[in-house]
């Protein structure tokens, strides 16, 4: 998993709430195990006609935000089903951070597993950063997970709250499995130390 440190972008707002798992990445496109190539299908009904024309006046469609790393959603991102395919498919377009007032806890915790960071703002700030977003290519934002800011291009800068351990592990690119690496030591010198004293297992 990558790292996340500082990233400063282009962000899309998308001021719709309740954007569901299956809004993000509909499920016809959860029959892959594959963690690449869905982000052609990121927001699939809204971004296509049923012939698989772009619609133009989808944000992502739009030339200022179609290299968007950062989302200014609604409230309630993420809801719904519990498909991991959702993050998978925003990380594969390019979404490293997604900004709202509030998220699903299944989907929530689903990013940081896949490199990307979820932050919660009041009300007040989103909407600061939603018409910031509003600006497309000519604003850029950046977030800052080491000092836990979201800055506006006119330099308003605002705090959030994230769990320690789940920041620890964005800043360090570990998932679960690279979690599970951190302690190859240990595990290596346990399962020697229990070979010898169970040699018939």
């Amino acid at each position: 998993m990558d790292k996340f440190t500082t990233l400063t972008g282009i962000a899309a707002p998308m001021p719709l709430v309740n954007i569901d798992t299956d809004m993000i990445i509909p499920k016809q496109f959860l029959k892959t195990i594959k963690r690449t190539g869905l982000g052609v299908n990121l927001f699939d009904e809204m971004r296509y006609t049923q012939d698989g024309k772009e619609i133009p006046d989808f944000v992502l469609n739009q030339p200022a935000w179609r290299n968007a790393q950062i989302i200014v959603a609604g409230d309630n991102f993420g809801c719904g089903s519990s498909r991991e395919h959702a993050p998978w498919a925003l990380l594969d377009f390019g979404i490293r951070a997604v900004i709202s007032t509030s998220f699903a806890d299944i989907f929530y915790n689903n990013c940081f597993k896949n490199g990307i960071l979820p932050i919660v703002l009041p009300q007040e700030a989103v909407d600061v950063l939603m018409e910031d977003a509003k600006r497309g290519a000519n604003a850029r934002m950046t977030v800052d997970l080491e000092s836990q800011t979201v800055t506006a291009s006119d330099g308003q800068a605002f705090h959030f709250d994230i769990d320690p351990f789940k920041k620890h592990c964005l800043l360090n690119g570990l998932d679960d499995i690279g979690l599970s690496l951190e302690k190859v030591s240990a595990i290596d010198a346990f399962e020697a130390k229990a070979g010898k004293a169970r040699p018939w297992v």
